[in-house]
């Protein structure tokens, strides 16, 4: 089981210890020192029981099954990529353009009139990019949101995903777990200096900029809509994984309106819903850790961490990223 020092996961009932943040046992009621999340996790419904945890192998298995049900993938015949220049260890963050092609040879557009597609292109403007910077949250961009996860809710790999963390008492209804994906993923919080200035989406999927550099953007549909029009250089790769279709998954370095990337990492021809839904998983059975699995029969991991300055709900943490790791 996980155990994080400042939550519940995989603690409850254990002994009160002097050596622990917070507690997680029923006593903690009476003398104080409860973990902010004792309630919603340890209540006798709670699914912080060993029972209810995710293993390590049920990770693997669905995670194939995922990838196994990503219909809107990209086909073979979808995208050219032109990697070009891999760069080595000591090269990344030279901030040199050593290729001098666009990254994205061919995309057939067609993909982008899937309704997964289209409701998550339409967020991707929604955003600032700058850290503290207010974000001002329009009705229109509200509706934008509910559009999204609806459709993406809709696909057999979020049902699948939804019945899975069902299965281990995570949510009582696809209701509840719809409004936690907005949550977590569009919840407003401050990297700043108070302002709501980053949600998770716009960091992963979106891409800010943080002191001159650029921060997430981990969103293959993104990077080639801006690459498109001339706003993002494809400088070079550090890793292009070992799948012969897609997704993908590379490691790259660019630049975006000359702010630098030095390596960051994308799935390379998923769907929408497959990144929201690994990165959703990996959120919820391995937070603040790598979360190994497997895809095609090749293993990979994925990276998040939690937003530990602010929480939505009752107690419930925020993404502050998430990321498919590469080599």
């Amino acid at each position: 089981l996980y155990r994080a020092p400042e939550s519940c996961e995989g603690r409850c009932g254990e002994p009160l210890s002097e050596e622990h943040e917070c507690h997680c046992h029923a006593e903690c009621r009476e003398r104080g020192g409860c973990c902010e999340d004792f309630e919603r996790l340890c209540r006798p419904d709670g699914f912080s029981r060993s029972r209810d945890s995710i293993t390590d192998q049920e990770l693997l298995e669905l995670s194939e099954q995922l990838y196994g049900l990503d219909h809107n993938k990209a086909r073979p015949t979808d995208i050219a990529l032109n990697p070009q220049h891999q760069a080595g260890p000591g090269e990344t963050g030279h901030q040199e353009d050593l290729s001098p092609q666009p990254l994205y040879k061919y995309v057939n557009e067609e993909l982008f009139s899937k309704p997964t597609y289209s409701s998550f292109i339409k967020l991707l403007d929604n955003y600032q990019r700058a850290t503290g910077r207010e974000e001002e949250v329009t009705a229109e961009e509200l509706r934008e949101q509910d559009n999204f996860l609806r459709e993406v809710m809709k696909t057999e790999l979020m049902k699948k995903l939804f019945a899975f963390l069902h299965g281990k008492n995570r949510y009582d209804s696809e209701q509840e777990f719809l409004e936690d994906l907005k949550g977590m993923w569009f919840g407003l919080y401050s990297r700043g200096d108070g302002e709501q200035d980053s949600s998770g989406f716009e960091h992963v999927f979106s891409g800010e900029v943080k002191k001159g550099k650029v921060s997430g953007f981990h969103n293959w549909i993104r990077f080639y809509l801006l690459e498109k029009q001339g706003i993002v250089n494809y400088f070079s790769h550090n890793f292009d994984g070992p799948w012969d279709t897609f997704p993908d998954v590379l490691g790259l370095q660019f630049s975006w309106d000359g702010f630098y990337k030095e390596v960051g990492s994308a799935f390379i021809g998923c769907s929408p819903e497959f990144e929201l839904g690994l990165y959703t998983l990996c959120f919820l059975a391995r937070p603040g850790r790598a979360c190994h699995l497997s895809m095609g029969g090749h293993s990979l991991s994925i990276q998040t961490y939690p937003w530990t300055k602010s929480t939505y709900g009752s107690g419930r943490r925020f993404i502050a990223t998430a990321y498919v790791m590469s080599p």
